[in-house]
């Protein structure tokens, strides 16, 4: 009985793509450090450092803005909390962080939290519990601490400066309401990275009018083979805001790898690597020559399942 139990377990976790660790960001210094999370972590993990560089916020900032969330909710956009305290930071209402709606938008947390950072005088020279505190007013100031060494691991993968550093299963999750395909991936694409930042998707999803649901034509094009998007990294009209090519494209192939499983992503590849999703290890590999060329330093490519 326990067997079949245990084989169960693991059949609903293969299939749904499971809600303990399908994520792992390791240590860019091969020192072995390493950090496993879930996909919903992942997802939350890689727009709290999307919105950061895209306000030009430095790794140090994106690290206090991470080991917060970790501390507050663990990553999760959670309904719930301490009196009326909501979302990946635990923000009220009652004290001015926006309406509650807004504040479970993780786009909008993430934004008003940078936005209260930036005021701290030196948040970059402060020890990270100190900073965070400035911004959060916590009643337990000394938690944030235990989250840096994590923090630090998801922010050097999730702002490009680690390369092929960040994996996940990536095996769909056939529960999520959340759209699927290409026009999908630019849609959240622009939600967290902005269209100043990424002008393309932006421009592409702006013509098209997109909503929750991918247009007839999109789907029409899915069908059809069409389930490449191709991000743009190097200089032009959407500068990095100080950041090198690389950095920005390694920062969008691990966006795209964190959000695979929510959005039905099956390959990601960048800089000579590909990443596939369901192999058993997840790693990223060497590319085929297909991808290993100078065209592939020059942009993200991302392909869905459908």
């Amino acid at each position: 009985m326990v067997l079949l139990a245990v084989a169960g377990y693991l059949v609903v976790q293969y299939v749904t793509g499971g809600h303990g660790p399908g994520c792992k960001v390791v240590s860019g210094r091969n020192d072995g450090e390493e950090y496993e999370f879930t996909p919903e972590q992942a997802v939350n993990a890689a727009t709290i450092a999307a919105v950061g560089t895209g306000r030009g916020m430095s790794e140090r900032a994106v690290t206090i803005a991470l080991a917060t969330s970790l501390q507050e909710s663990g990553l999760r956009n959670i309904q719930h909390g301490d009196r009326d305290s909501l979302g990946l930071f635990q923000q009220r209402p009652s004290q001015g962080w926006g309406k509650p709606q807004q504040i479970l938008d993780p786009t909008y947390a993430a934004g008003v939290f940078y936005e209260h950072l930036a005021k701290v005088p030196d948040y970059q020279k402060l020890p990270l519990t100190v900073a965070a505190q400035r911004v959060q007013r916590s009643g337990f100031p000394e938690a944030y601490a235990k989250h840096e060494p994590d923090a630090e691991l998801l922010a050097a993968a999730l702002t490009g400066h680690a390369p092929a550093t960040l994996t996940c299963q990536g095996r769909p999750d056939p529960t999520t309401v959340q759209a699927a395909g290409p026009d999908a991936v630019r849609a959240a694409l622009v939600r967290d990275f902005g269209r100043d930042a990424l002008q393309p998707a932006g421009a592409e999803v702006s013509r098209k009018k997109h909503a929750s649901t991918p247009s007839p034509a999109t789907t029409a094009a899915a069908a059809s083979g069409t389930r490449t998007v191709t991000v743009p990294v190097a200089a032009g009209k959407s500068p990095a805001k100080g950041r090198t090519a690389g950095q920005r494209g390694w920062q969008v192939a691990h966006w795209a790898v964190a959000n695979a499983t929510a959005l039905h992503i099956e390959r990601v590849s960048f800089g000579g690597r590909e990443w596939t999703a369901g192999n058993t290890d997840s790693r990223w590999r060497t590319a085929g020559s297909q991808e290993a060329g100078a065209a592939a330093k020059a942009a993200v490519r991302i392909v869905t399942g459908q």
